[in-house]
């Protein structure tokens, strides 16, 4: 489906739902308009008129990219023949805003739809131009089309499966006792490049436990220089991004020979995983009821309290989109969905496991798009 027709089918569906639809740069506009994105920064990086950047869409009318002039100088995104307006570092964005809506009948209290990345200033702007405006969730009304990936969305997912999983092949090539977590994820962000991707998809993240080593979440002062000496395992968790899709990916290591309950827990957690890419069944299972399909293979050995959290999300051009793989979820499977399947069994001070795909639904179940290194890495 071209951007084109993209952008037509939901003209159609936010009919009578809003007057006028705004879309900050995001995997949203990406999606819509093929305005691509860079990677983010860990701080703020703030233009001259930054909150009228995106696209404004009337409904009824064609829309308008409006970018910043640092934006349309350096970062060049895609703009797909859309009227291009750039807004001047001197230039008042708030004069342009309101050129551009008079062009627009606009009712006093307008409903305008605005994407979930949209900024506080841009509602305060155009509050203050429409006092009692109605917003809603642009997002929302989206999300029906995202949801179903076409098959060049899954055919870029595959791509950045394949990267993945070279750099992880490259990866196991370098590994040794003493490494460092910090050492280990500077080699995959390495790996992730050097085999064409542009970096990675989210915050490349290890989970290594053992007798001596314990489980530490989120404190990377206390965790990122600790030497990795056996016995440990390793838990790893990265993903590529190819054509701005994003990849997760996950495998476990160990480092030293596993005893046999490390063994065992290894094994459970694969029967875990493909008892949940067998449930990815569209029209016959709900996200919850796929969750319970792999929980249940580790709850009746006895590790259920140490399968800590739901079985997969939602991924495209966000890593992580709804629906879940969790309980609660009752979202009915449709083909084309894609989800990771990741299940783990994690033991404080313990050898631990984790496996981590994304999975097409399919008719009969999941069609899972990386397979390679099933079997539990040691490193001796």
């Amino acid at each position: 489906m071209s951007y084109e027709q993209r952008l037509t089918r939901f003209q159609q569906a936010a009919a009578g739902k809003a007057d006028l639809v705004y879309f900050p740069i995001s995997a949203d506009l990406q999606y819509l308009a093929g305005v691509t994105r860079d990677l983010p920064s860990f701080g703020a990086i703030i233009y001259p008129g930054g909150w009228l950047e995106g696209l404004w869409l009337p409904v009824g009318a064609e829309p308008v990219l409006v970018l910043t002039r640092m934006t349309a100088d350096f970062h060049a995104p895609l703009t797909q023949q859309l009227d291009v307006r750039v807004l001047a570092d001197r230039a008042d964005p708030a004069a342009m805003l309101r050129d551009l809506l008079k062009r627009i009948s606009m009712p006093p209290s307008p409903h305008i739809a605005v994407g979930s990345q949209t900024t506080a200033e841009t509602l305060l702007h155009l509050q203050a131009l429409y006092p009692g405006v109605q917003f809603s969730s642009a997002s929302d009304l989206l999300a029906p089309q995202r949801v179903i990936k076409s098959a060049d969305e899954i055919s870029s997912l595959e791509r950045a499966g394949q990267i993945s999983e070279s750099a992880f092949r490259d990866v196991l090539a370098v590994l040794r006792h003493g490494m460092t977590e910090l050492e280990l994820i500077s080699e995959v962000d390495y790996q992730l490049r050097a085999h064409g991707s542009i970096g990675s998809s989210f915050n490349t993240a290890l989970y290594c436990v053992g007798p001596d080593h314990a489980l530490v979440f989120g404190q990377h002062a206390g965790s990122w220089h600790r030497q990795l000496e056996p016995p440990v395992s390793i838990l790893f968790d990265f993903g590529a991004i190819y054509q701005g899709y994003c990849y997760d990916f996950g495998r476990t290591v160990i480092f030293g020979e596993p005893d046999p309950p490390a063994v065992e827990v290894h094994a459970l957690v694969m029967r875990s995983q493909a008892a949940g890419i067998a449930a990815l069944q569209a029209g016959r299972m709900t996200a919850g009821e796929v969750d319970a399909a792999a929980r249940q293979v580790i709850s009746a050995t006895g590790y259920g309290e140490a399968f800590r959290h739901r079985l997969g999300h939602g991924i495209g051009l966000d890593v992580h989109e709804a629906p879940f793989l969790t309980g609660q979820d009752r979202t009915v499977l449709q083909q084309g969905m894609c989800f990771t399947v990741e299940p783990s069994i994690l033991i404080e001070n313990g050898l631990s496991a984790r496996v981590e795909d994304i999975v097409v639904v399919g008719a009969d179940g999941g069609i899972p798009l990386t397979s390679g290194f099933q079997d539990l890495v040691v490193v001796d």
